[in-house]
């Protein structure tokens, strides 16, 4: 298990639990109650860190590398799922996953980043970087899933579009402004999960809902703490008050009205228990598909497309005359 900092008193502790439970001694009368005072303080110790996280320490949490990614939740709360690959224009980006599965008995078209666990695999899907490619593909995907009248999942979890030379050369911007064209009039239910790190226009390119979720610990916004600190003092040193000022955290972005809910994560978070991570994600799609499916084509597009034309916040200076 990766720990972060912010985590090293835990640390510590839990050295001192495994050196007592690896002590050979007969009697345990004389360990065990002093194993379980220091399970106890553990437990009361992430309690008091993990509920008073910064905007900054919310960022490394939704950047831990054992953090479950698309693939992990797709695997654990749905059945029988097709990946379909390629965009039929010009490759198969490995850094955005998609296809037909079974959610509860009900067809789905499920798409999310992806992300690698060592070097090899995060280079294979580019760290989570889609290429144009990758829009394009998704959005294949979405037609089909129009096509035959299925409802749409989207997981977030990106530290941005990929920047490259070639991918501009390809048309990187027009495929994410395609996509967020094309995804406002989509006749089927959108049900959009911040899963990690949502980066500007990288995340939504597949994030227009009708509902939007954050996980607990995850962040959304139009530029990283990193390149905003880079931008505004010409240094990275000043992430975390980045972070505080972009109002990134779910609890901002609920405030805010950009989300329509934060989906709880176990303590310590999602990566400290995949399964109930998993089924808090399960548990909040189910309830939205719930609500959209009962909703009429026409009725999900003009939502939507409500939605984001009254996000935001805006004065008239005009003097009326």
């Amino acid at each position: 298990m990766n720990y972060l900092d912010f985590e090293k008193p835990i640390i510590e502790l839990e050295k001192k639990i495994t050196e007592l439970s690896e002590l050979n001694i007969s009697d345990d009368d004389v360990l065990t109650p002093e194993i379980e005072r220091l399970r106890n303080r553990v437990i009361e110790l992430r309690k008091s860190i993990f509920s008073n996280l910064t905007h900054w320490q919310r960022v490394q949490l939704a950047r831990h590398p054992d953090r479950p990614y698309t693939l992990d939740y797709i695997y654990k709360i749905m059945e029988n799922f097709i990946e379909l690959h390629g965009d039929r224009c010009y490759s198969d980006d490995k850094a955005i996953v998609g296809g037909f599965a079974t959610f509860k008995g009900q067809s789905v078209m499920v798409i999310g980043h992806q992300k690698g666990r060592d070097t090899k695999s995060r280079k294979y899907r580019n760290f989570g970087m889609p290429n144009p490619d990758g829009y394009r593909k998704a959005l294949r995907l979405m037609k089909s899933a129009e096509k035959f009248n299925i409802p749409i999942i989207t997981m977030l979890d990106t530290p941005g579009a990929f920047p490259g030379l070639e991918a501009e050369e390809r048309g990187q911007a027009e495929a994410i402004a395609k996509n967020l064209r094309e995804m406002a009039l989509l006749t089927v239910p959108i049900v959009t999960i911040v899963i990690g790190e949502g980066a500007s226009g990288g995340a939504l390119g597949i994030g227009m809902g009708n509902e939007v979720y954050m996980m607990e610990n995850t962040w959304y916004s139009v530029i990283s703490p990193e390149s905003c600190s880079s931008i505004l003092w010409k240094t990275w040193d000043y992430k975390e008050q980045a972070a505080r000022a972009l109002k990134l955290s779910a609890p901002d972005l609920l405030e805010l009205n950009v989300i329509d809910g934060i989906i709880k994560e176990p303590l310590g978070g999602a990566h400290r228990d995949y399964n109930a991570a998993a089924q808090e994600l399960s548990g909040q799609i189910s309830e939205s598909l719930k609500r959209l499916v009962k909703k009429k084509p026409e009725q999900l597009k003009l939502e939507r497309i409500e939605k984001y034309s009254s996000m935001g916040a805006w004065k008239d200076t005009k003097k009326k005359s």
